[in-house]
């Protein structure tokens, strides 16, 4: 996903990270799918009518952001 890991951080507390500083909605949503849920790229493109690529980068841009206020 993103070039750093994200830490191994309780549920709620990652759940609190992607709550303050992803702001769009719909990718908070994938975000939290992905990191808590664990649902793969692929499901996600899917659900949310977006392609594989997509679902990435947003993943990637998203946990570069929540690292940054780690």
């Amino acid at each position: 996903m993103s070039k750093k890991p994200i830490p191994d951080l309780p549920r709620s507390e990652l759940e609190h990270l992607i709550d303050e500083w992803i702001f769009n909605e719909r990718n908070r949503k994938i975000v939290k799918r992905r990191l808590l849920d664990g649902i793969c790229y692929e499901p996600l493109a899917d659900e949310f009518d977006l392609t594989r690529q997509t679902v990435i980068k947003i993943c990637q841009r998203c946990c570069d952001e929540l690292i940054s206020h780690i």
